[in-house]
């Protein structure tokens, strides 16, 4: 989505909204321009330029959207609250109601006061959600602002670049693409995609723009062929190249696992035709002319995506044996594949929104409501991630209602969108008369029929399957309740254990004095002290011992002195909990460098994880069981790590890597390959590495060897 023409003065901007709009408001324009302008009139952006030249370029980008005057103002002023001394109120005052709302909801929650900068990151985007709910307009804005920041990263610093790049690509694209806004999800995937792997992206540039050199006359040739048989038939259409985005091509490269050279639809034809009746007669036509690759024919006009992204797909094997790729759509079509729900939102004031723009929000509006059982803002973040589907699937109910489902959806998602307590009580179903397990992936045109038990009750396994916020959500409050549970009544009896053993009541549980003992581990009532023994947070003994005589106290810390902690239980500190043995997990063996948490096992002291291992996405239910840890400074030693390289299989590749593995000062402990039969070799490498940034440095070097065609980590099981 690149501004037509570059707008640096508000007259060209207005003259742009004149082009598509010409009963617009241009006073507000005007005035909110000239308010943008001097309020930021001392600010300059990193790279030196005057601050405007940011707000300008927002409101460009609305522009290219062809969205209302109110939206592209909010666009002139959104940094105005957040960086100025200006208020919501004087936004109010001076631009109205509408205008106010999207400013506020754009503007990052700076006044409040939060423990951690990660937190403050995830309320901000729970703000921005719940705003979008209401009025769409608040992510458009938020897009064209992410946008511009984007076009702009190389002025920041290495770190801050790469932080705005993952959130981009993992929040920001797919969000585009959830709405159908393709021109973003694409800019905004590439740019990530040049600024997280730079040395990829450039070679596959250079490939790409070397495939399309060698290719422009063959693709000629082809077009030319079209447009004569479209003549031929009386049909109308237009003829387009249409080249892959690169983010695109790696994607395809790594979930094949194929090299470039065998990636046929990186240069495509695109057919823009009057009506659905000639797309499908254009179809025909192609299908006439060439032989249809099996397996390539998609039809997204009949079915469409729930983003309402239309075209029909179809890959032939045209003139010398060449593979060609076709999209087949109408211009209206090609117009929502571009701009999504910005082509249907053309914005009027007080008008609600139409029906078949409904499909956008359905989705959203699970979101929402599944934030309210959410109080926790980083929790609420991971759900949206999790959500931003780029696909679904449509299912029946026994009654013959159409359901509309995320892609690898399960039949106990399907319980859950129907009601809790069917959820709750899944132990089957029938998928077309069949019994399947509760782990099968619904496809499209399934009639779905759920087998309940009365008494049955969810599993954490579950969250490991699920696809849905509704169905993670339920599933989560209900183990938290029954471990909550648990956990008072397994707390009550280890300190009821513990003051038998010393001769002290047992009526001292609901005592003020246990609470006094309570209180140097920030225990302040009965019920967090059951707690926080029953999970194993600490023990009963830590709590009994501060009721205990004086010289039993002695003796009991002289105990205490001999407990050791484990070997392999370096550089790691836990906060908040001493002389307790830890131990790195195997399911993701953390590195130094990576951020970390634990977890309170039960008599196997702390687990620690990355905070991203999906195991702590079950573990988390259990939030009093998760400890704070870092990384201690200063540690010197090694850690084992996994890794996995696909190369093409021909000599010299494992001497190239072994040769780069160890220039770099790792040590190689083990290696394993394989062949398989598509040419291809697998080679698993065991190595010891320092800390994250030693392994991100090999992973940059990995891929620029001749052959390579995907490296990753392995997280053991």
């Amino acid at each position: 989505m690149s501004v037509l023409k570059e707008i640096n003065t508000i007259d060209a901007l207005i003259d742009r909204v004149f082009s598509y709009n010409p009963d617009a408001n241009f006073d507000l324009l005007r005035r909110a321009y000239s308010f943008s302008s001097e309020a930021h009139q001392r600010q300059k952006r990193v790279e030196g330029s005057p601050f405007i030249e940011h707000p300008l370029a927002v409101a460009a980008i609305l522009t290219d959207m062809r969205l209302d005057a109110t939206t592209i103002a909010a666009g002139l002023l959104h940094d105005t609250v957040e960086d100025t001394d200006a208020t919501v109120a004087d936004i109010n005052g001076l631009f109205g109601k509408d205008v106010a709302f999207l400013v506020e909801a754009i503007t990052k929650l700076a006044k409040m006061e939060f423990r951690t900068s990660e937190e403050a990151h995830a309320e901000n985007f729970r703000k921005m959600f719940l705003a979008m709910a209401k009025d769409i307009r608040v992510i458009l804005i938020k897009f064209a602002d992410r946008l511009h920041n984007m076009r702009t990263l190389e002025y920041l610093p290495e770190v801050k670049r790469h932080k705005i790049a993952r959130e981009t690509q993992e929040i920001y694209a797919p969000l585009a693409n959830r709405l159908g806004i393709g021109r973003l999800k694409t800019e905004f995937e590439d740019l990530s995609f040049k600024t997280l792997m730079p040395e990829i992206y450039n070679e596959l540039a250079y490939k790409v723009a070397k495939r399309r050199e060698e290719q422009e006359g063959y693709l000629n040739e082809v077009t030319q062929l079209i447009e004569d048989k479209l003549t031929e038939a009386s049909i109308p259409g237009k003829v387009i190249g249409r080249v892959k985005h690169y983010y695109g091509i790696y994607q395809k490269m790594q979930r094949q696992g194929i090299a470039f050279e065998q990636v046929y639809d990186i240069l495509a034809l695109r057919i823009i035709t009057d009506t659905q009746s000639n797309c499908y007669a254009i179809l025909g036509l192609i299908h006439s002319l060439w032989t249809p690759v099996p397996g390539r024919f998609k039809d997204h006009v009949g079915a469409p995506k729930s983003n309402l992204y239309q075209s029909l797909h179809t890959t032939v094997v045209g003139p010398k044996g060449e593979r060609i790729e076709f999209q087949i759509r109408t211009e209206e079509m090609d117009r929502i594949a571009k701009e999504g729900i910005a082509a249907h939102w053309k914005y009027k004031e007080h008008k609600p929104i139409k029906e078949r723009d409904d499909k956008y929000f359905s989705w959203l509006r699970d979101i929402i409501q599944a934030q309210k059982d959410m109080p926790d803002a980083k929790e609420f973040l991971e759900t949206v991630k999790g959500n931003l589907f780029p696909d679904v699937v449509y299912v029946f109910t026994p009654k013959g209602d159409v359901m509309e489902l995320p892609y690898d959806a399960t039949p106990v998602d399907f319980a859950y969108s129907i009601h809790t307590q069917i959820g709750h009580q899944c132990t089957g179903a029938k998928v077309n008369g069949k019994i399947v397990p509760i782990r099968y992936n619904l496809k499209n045109g399934d009639s779905v029929e759920i087998i309940t038990t009365p008494g049955h009750h969810p599993s954490k396994d579950w969250l490991k399957f699920v696809q849905t916020a509704r169905a993670k959500n339920r599933i989560k409050q209900w183990i938290k309740a029954e471990e909550r549970e648990k956990g008072f009544v397994i707390g009550k009896e280890l300190l009821e254990r513990e003051l038998r053993k010393h001769d002290l009541s047992p009526a001292l549980i609901k005592s003020k004095e246990i609470l006094d003992a309570a209180k140097p581990f920030k225990l302040f009532t009965h019920e967090d002290l059951l707690l926080a023994v029953g999970y194993g947070k600490l023990s009963a003994h830590q709590i009994i011992h501060g009721l205990l005589p004086e010289p039993v106290k002695a003796e009991k810390q002289a105990v205490k002195k001999e407990i050791k902690k484990a070997p392999e239980d370096k550089g790691i500190k836990i906060k908040g909990i001493d002389d307790i043995m830890f131990h790195r997990s195997k399911c993701c063996y953390p590195l130094p460098g990576e951020k970390v948490k634990g977890f309170v096992t039960r008599g196997r002291g702390v687990s620690i994880h990355t905070a991203d291992c999906p195991n702590l996405e079950a573990m988390a239910v259990d939030k009093d069981r998760l400890v704070d840890v870092e990384w201690v400074p200063g540690e010197e030693s090694t850690y084992t790590v996994k890794i996995s390289v696909f190369t093409l299989d021909k000599p010299g590749v494992l001497a190239d890597l072994s040769t780069i593995i160890s220039a770099a000062n790792i040590n190689i402990r083990h290696i394993e390959s394989s062949a398989t039969n598509s040419k291809q070799a697998s080679l698993n490498f065991i190595l010891e590495v320092k800390d994250k940034n030693q392994l991100n440095e090999i992973f940059k070097k990995i891929p620029l060897v001749s052959g390579v065609i995907d490296v990753k980590r392995v997280k053991t099981a």
